[in-house]
């Protein structure tokens, strides 16, 4: 990784804008995938005069964006077929459901918080197809989440410059413990529902 990240600095900045677009795409797709790190080593190129912060934000934003849109449409088309064939083995079919609900609840917002969630832009993306989220609404929201992120990233790496690798150890930190906050919530709904459950019966 870090000898394609150090190859993007000599080649002509648009081939940049490129792969920060691919990148992001793919990485809503198969994660994880380190585009995070290369939006904040764009920020650093921008540090030295090579290339334009905007463009390189919009080309992640937009890459981030149509990534989530096709799992987006993967759950919408296919979501409930891989549902029911009970491929998800580790996801029992009631689980799902509930997750549902909670996407009917409060998937808009899981949207905007997607960005900043580590490990969790598919799952999400996934989710909002099968619970037949608004998809006009889908887009504005994954767009402006994916906008602020990624700023906030290019911003890291311009102020970094020649240091922006600095940032690995603190998306490290930051993935640790924003995952430990999500397994706990996690925990806390498991156990909820269980309680629940058992009051019932």
């Amino acid at each position: 990784m870090e000898e394609f990240v150090q190859s993007l600095a000599q080649l002509d900045p648009l081939w940049v804008y490129v792969a920060i677009f691919c990148v992001a795409y793919v990485e809503n797709i198969f994660p994880p995938f380190p585009s995070d790190l290369i939006v904040v080593f764009a920020g650093s190129l921008v540090a030295v005069g090579k290339g334009h912060a905007i463009v390189a934000v919009l080309a992640a934003a937009i890459g981030g964006t149509l990534g989530f849109l096709s799992m987006f449409a993967v759950g919408a088309w296919f979501g409930r077929q891989i549902v029911e064939s009970g491929k998800l083995k580790f996801l029992p079919i009631a689980s799902i459901h509930k997750v549902e609900r909670v996407f009917g609840r409060y998937g808009y917002t899981l949207i905007v918080l997607n960005r900043f969630l580590a490990g969790t832009r598919a799952v999400v993306s996934f989710f909002a197809g099968l619970s037949s989220l608004d998809v006009t609404r889908t887009v504005v929201l994954s767009f402006v989440s994916s906008l602020v992120w990624n700023s906030i990233l290019m911003y890291s790496g311009y102020a970094l410059g020649c240091h922006w690798q600095r940032i690995g150890s603190y998306l490290s930190t930051y993935s640790q413990i924003v995952t430990a906050i999500v397994v706990v919530v996690i925990l806390i709904l498991v156990i909820r529902y269980v309680s629940t459950s058992k009051k019932r019966n």
